[in-house]
C-alpha cells in the first residue's frame, strides 16, 4: 500500500521515538498486533475510526485494548495522539511506513516480484541472492503472479526496477524490428 505523506511523517516521528528507547522492534510487533486486531474485529475498528463517537470515548477502547494487548507506553499514546490528530485513519499507512523504515535501519529492503509463474524456493533463493548482490542489502521478496509476463520476472527494489520478462524483451525486439525497416 502506498503511504500518504501524512502516514510517511508519524511513521517517521514514532521510528525515532522508538529508535531513542531502543523500541524499534517492539514498536513494529505491536503495530502489527494492532493491525491484525483491526482486521479480526471490523466492529472494534469502525467504533476507533468514526468520529461520531467523542475523542476521549475511543483513546478509553483504545487504551483497554492496549493494555489487553500488553502495549507499551510509547504505542498507546501514539495511538491516542492519532485519535486526537484523526489521523488512525492512516494507520495502515503508518504500519506499513514504519516497517519499512526498521527494515531500512537493520540493512533489509523489499523487493515486489511479479513472476510469470509461482517461484519454488529454491528460484526465489537464487533470486534473492540476486537481489542482495545487486543492490547491497538483505532482500525480502513479495511475490505475485501476472502470466501476462509470458516467462521471467520483473523486481521492483526502492526506485531500481530490474525487468527480465519475456514480454518486455519481445517488446524491445518489436521495437528495434519495425526502427530498422
Amino acid at each position: 500500500m502506498k503511504s500518504s505523506a501524512a502516514a510517511r511523517r508519524y511513521a517517521k516521528a514514532l521510528f525515532q521515538l522508538a529508535k531513542q528507547d531502543q523500541q524499534t522492534t517492539q514498536i513494529r510487533d505491536q503495530l502489527d498486533t494492532l493491525s491484525t486486531v483491526f482486521e479480526l474485529s471490523p466492529k472494534l475498528t469502525e467504533t476507533l475510526l468514526t468520529p461520531l463517537y467523542p475523542a476521549n470515548e475511543r483513546r478509553q477502547v483504545l487504551r483497554r485494548v492496549s493494555q489487553a494487548e500488553g502495549f507499551s507506553g510509547l504505542m498507546t499514546n501514539f495511538c491516542a495522539y492519532l485519535i486526537d490528530r484523526r489521523r488512525l485513519v492512516d494507520f495502515s499507512g503508518i504500519h506499513g511506513e514504519y516497517t519499512r523504515l526498521v527494515d531500512e535501519d537493520s540493512g533489509v529492503v523489499t523487493a515486489d516480484v511479479i513472476s510469470a509463474v509461482a517461484l519454488d524456493d529454491s528460484r526465489q533463493a537464487r533470486l534473492r541472492r540476486a537481489l542482495s548482490e545487486r543492490t547491497g542489502f538483505d532482500v525480502r521478496l513479495e511475490v505475485a503472479v501476472d502470466p501476462s509476463l509470458i516467462g521471467g520476472v520483473v523486481a521492483q527494489v526502492g526506485g531500481l526496477v530490474f525487468d527480465g520478462s519475456i514480454r518486455t524483451q519481445l517488446d524491445q525486439l518489436l521495437v528495434t524490428l519495425t526502427k530498422e525497416s
